[in-house]
């Protein structure tokens, strides 16, 4: 979702840690190896030699001299990359002085689509209740207004 973002901001730990939290809970903008090694400007084989990855131990500790990808649930999955960590590991590790990481929008998924239709939907509904002006808010005083109806 993010677009154009330019990487290198100086966080501290902490923060560092709450994004790679948020992150892990949403794969969007995350990188793969292509666009890490477009953005390092170095062999697919020296990005692999980067990487903090441990055949016995799926998600490894933090390692500040590597290059850490973000969480796995399976060996299989494919190494993907936080954007402020590839520019991270870019500054600290590399000294590349500037590092861009462009993020490019994902195309719209099918749930994407359907929460666009049902905000919509709901702006819709709030316009209208915005038009009710003067109108009693409260159910019981408007089916007093009515009248009462016989019950069914």
């Amino acid at each position: 979702m993010a677009s154009g973002a330019l990487l290198g901001s100086d966080l501290t730990s902490g923060e560092k840690a709450a994004e790679a939290e948020a992150a892990s809970e949403a794969s969007e903008g995350l990188i793969g190896i292509d666009e890490v090694q477009k953005a390092l400007n170095r062999s697919r084989a020296s990005v692999y030699r980067y990487t903090n990855t441990d055949p016995r131990n799926l998600n490894p500790p933090f390692n500040p001299r590597k290059l850490n990808p973000e969480y796995r649930s399976d060996q299989k999955d494919p190494l993907m990359f936080h954007p402020n960590e590839v520019a991270r590991f870019a500054r600290d590790v590399l000294r590349i002085k500037e590092v861009t990481v462009e993020v490019l929008n994902s195309p719209s998924t099918a749930t994407q689509q359907l929460l666009g239709a049902i905000l919509e939907e709901l702006r819709v509904i709030r316009s209208r209740l915005d038009h009710l002006d003067g109108r009693p808010a409260d159910l019981s005083i408007r089916r007093d207004q009515q009248g009462a109806r016989p019950a069914a």
